[in-house]
């Protein structure tokens, strides 16, 4: 019994560590006034009659916090990254010189900063609800345990070790979301 406990728990941790990881991974692709070539990872470019991601065309690049630079491998791909930075709808207007690809970042607004720092809330929230649904699963899985012969304190025990990684977490979540509204909200 003790070693089914062990493995819910490990299981828990590493299900709320990729939930974490996933939030993470998330806000990076929230775009917070500074160039990151993290903005493009979603572009996809028609190559040879299939869609490959942009960074398997060509160097990306940020010379200076406000310009994303895309050197592309071939130059008759030029058109294609252009067309498709604008089919993702990131808001960026593409420029090119015959060479590469620039990408100015504008300076974010007030308003367009207050509506970024409420995805980057809603994107943490999901993140506490997949914990709590992780937290709530796993602490069913010992209720079932406990109607076939696991003991009462052993399974309060067990739900609060999952209680301490939920608030553990939960944590992690609030502190990566207030870094991320705090970089947005720098001008």
């Amino acid at each position: 019994m003790q070693e089914e406990i062990q493995l819910y728990l490990d299981d828990c941790k590493e299900r709320m560590q990729k939930a974490l990881s996933y939030l993470s991974e998330a806000l990076t692709h929230i775009r917070a006034g500074k160039a990151s070539t993290k903005l493009l990872d979603g572009v996809m470019v028609e190559y040879y009659g299939s869609l490959t991601p942009l960074a398997q065309v060509s160097n990306l690049s940020t010379p200076d916090a406000k310009t994303i630079a895309i050197q592309p491998w071939e130059k008759q791909l030029i058109p294609e990254i252009e067309k498709a930075i604008m089919n993702a709808n990131l808001g960026f207007n593409p420029e090119n010189n015959g060479e590469m690809v620039r990408i100015n970042i504008p300076a974010l607004t007030e308003e367009r900063r207050v509506s970024l720092v409420k995805q980057v809330k809603n994107e943490g929230e999901e993140a506490k609800v997949g914990i709590r649904n992780i937290r709530r699963e796993i602490n069913d899985a010992f209720k079932k345990m406990k109607k076939d012969g696991l003991s009462e304190d052993l399974e309060k025990d067990a739900e609060t070790q999952v209680q301490q990684l939920t608030d553990q977490f939960s944590k992690k979540i609030d502190a990566l979301v207030s870094e991320k509204e705090q970089e947005i909200m720098t001008v």
